[in-house]
């Protein structure tokens, strides 16, 4: 059962750009595109790298090269971190760097970022510079514990930073209060990405590449794990990003990708070709995240470190596989999440949710209920925390927001409120994670309740569907759909087009679990054409009416060689006769 909707249309900001398709003018429009020079990918458009502390971490990183030190980067367990180690690994060898060596932690034995515990392992390495990459900025105890043991810490990230920055010889992060770098936006591999670009820049100023038969190495070569874990970390597509995005993705389609990212992608069985963001977000780096679910995120990295297209494509099927289980873990909680819903439901005397859920079973597993938890909050539009049993007394959370909700900054005002309820918690705008003592459970589920509705000023969250409008039938065809997936990339805070509008049923079948495949006509239009809904709810997969009101995406499907236009399905409803 899911929450009532209300569908509203983008107000365009300005006149659409001429010289472009009129759908695709439109879109850019309702987004602030005001002039053409805004979709320029060229890598020159982008920020130059002037981050706070990139400078101390360059010299920092030289001296490691003069002194042929041991480098140990560590990383985090999902897309966009594991995109950071390969980033950094490869980027730092192909720079002459002789010992570059990485370390993640099991997510379910050392938990998120630089622990002490984790420098414990790490010992064993005998690395003489830490670099963290894509966590950090919330390590305190581990970078002291590293500092105790004669090791200097280089710390990137792009979290939220706390009160204070850990005692890191550099912290590079857009999001320090002191950094007035513009794209705040930045992923973690961004943010290596940009380190790189200062480090490259230094070393060849002083010479250092002379000696290399190929001369400076182009960091260009890594942007297709820029793309990745840019998409896979859903921040925000400024135009910054969008360019990093764009340039990967002109890489893989190019074929000139690492043999990692191909064979992630052709496992999916995407063609890289016409590799778009989506491709990424949704084939590519769910496959990689499984690693770092359900297992150890080193099988994903060693995927994207691999040399050779056969390495690779053996690793991506272990993840192929991994990410398959993943699905049948998460439907089963997502079955058990639903009756616990209906529950609750059922005990509300006005039948309406809390306006911040926080589930919980025991069954759960720890690796999954992230995704567990943006699945509740599409479902029933609320900020939802979901818990499993970590072991030892604790509970691992979760957390999942919505636009307009910084979550992160609720669970510090849970903490103000509460202190000591909350073991400790990190996290940005959308996605946070948290741990708790399990006989905290309930005072965390009143408190966090109690919290979001401050925060939304008592109002009742509205699910709200922003479309770009209606498209003239005469525009649902192939050559609209080509150009608007061409105008990309679209993602987070730049988002894929989408279009509502009444449409005639005119067929409609249930294909794999629980999809449906209809055949759709615009009114008074003898012209059906495909589309599909994905995970269609029961009811319309029990009887989707003979005239609906549809929001979708207009899209390009390719079956068997032949490409024609269908249409996504995001919502339908009936429309009354």
């Amino acid at each position: 059962m899911s929450e009532a909707v209300t569908i509203r249309r983008r107000v365009l900001e300005h006149a659409p750009l001429p010289d472009l398709h009129p759908v695709v003018a439109r879109v850019l429009a309702g987004r602030g595109v005001h002039d053409a020079a805004e979709l320029d990918p060229s890598l020159a458009n982008l920020a130059p790298p002037r981050l706070a502390d990139i400078e101390t971490a360059v010299r920092r990183l030289r001296e490691a090269l003069d002194r042929a030190e041991r480098i140990l980067v560590v990383g985090d367990f999902d897309a966009d971190g594991a995109t950071s180690v390969a980033l950094a690994v490869r980027a730092l060898r192909a720079f002459g760097y002789a010992h570059v060596d990485y370390l993640v932690p099991n997510r379910f034995e050392y938990g998120y970022g630089l622990t002490p515990e984790l420098v414990t392992l790490a010992l064993e390495r005998q690395p003489q510079l830490i670099l963290t990459v894509d966590n950090g900025i919330a390590s305190h105890a581990g970078v002291a514990e590293a500092r105790r043991h004669g090791i200097d810490t280089i710390v990137t990230d792009h979290h939220l930073p706390g009160p204070e920055l850990p005692d890191a010889c550099a912290v590079v992060n857009p999001n320090r209060d002191d950094c007035t770098f513009p794209s705040k936006h930045l992923a973690g591999v961004g943010v290596v990405f940009y380190l790189l670009i200062a480090l490259r820049a230094a070393l060849d100023s002083a010479g250092h590449f002379r000696s290399h038969p190929q001369g400076a190495p182009s960091l260009a070569t890594f942007l297709d794990l820029v793309a990745l874990g840019t998409v896979a970390d859903v921040v925000t597509l400024d135009r910054n990003n969008r360019i990093l995005v764009e340039q990967g993705l002109r890489r893989i389609r190019a074929r000139q990708a690492s043999a990692g990212v191909d064979a992630l992608l052709t496992t999916a069985r995407r063609d890289p070709a016409r590799a778009v963001a989506g491709d990424l977000g949704y084939a590519a780096a769910p496959r990689l995240n499984a690693a770092g679910r359900l297992a150890d995120m080193a099988l994903g990295i060693e995927t994207l470190l691999a040399e050779d297209a056969a390495t690779a494509v053996a690793r991506a099927q272990r993840l192929d596989a991994l990410n398959r289980e993943r699905r049948d873990i998460e439907a089963d909680m997502r079955t058990q999440a639903d009756a616990e819903l209906d529950r609750l439901r059922a005990t509300l005397a006005s039948g309406h949710l809390p306006a911040g859920l926080t589930l919980y079973d025991e069954r759960w597993h720890q690796g999954v209920i992230g995704i567990l938890a943006g699945r509740v909050r599409e479902s029933v539009h609320r900020p939802t925390a979901v818990f499993a049993d970590a072991g030892d007394g604790c509970l691992k959370g979760s957390a999942r927001s919505l636009p307009g909700l910084h979550v992160r900054d609720v669970l510090a005002g849970v903490d103000a409120q509460h202190p000591g309820l909350i073991e400790r918690f990190g996290g940005h705008a959308m996605a946070a994670g948290l741990v708790l003592r399990a006989e905290c459970l309930e005072e965390f589920r009143t408190a966090f309740d109690r919290e979001v509705g401050r925060a939304l000023g008592g109002t009742t969250p509205a699910r709200e569907l922003l479309t770009d409008g209606a498209l003239e039938a005469a525009m649902l065809d192939l050559e609209t759909a080509e150009a608007l997936r061409a105008a990309g990339p679209w993602g987070a805070g730049f988002p894929e087009p989408t279009f509502d509008g009444e449409f005639e049923v005119q067929d409609f079948r249930t294909v794999g679990t629980g999809h449906l495949k209809l055949r759709v006509s615009p009114p008074d239009v003898d012209r059906p054409m495909d589309a599909i809904a994905f995970n269609a709810p029961e009811p319309l997969r029990r009887d989707p009416g003979r005239r609906v009101r549809l929001v979708y995406r207009l899209d390009v499907n390719e079956y068997r060689g032949r490409r024609s236009p269908q249409l996504v399905i995001e919502h339908c409803e009936p429309v009354e006769s």
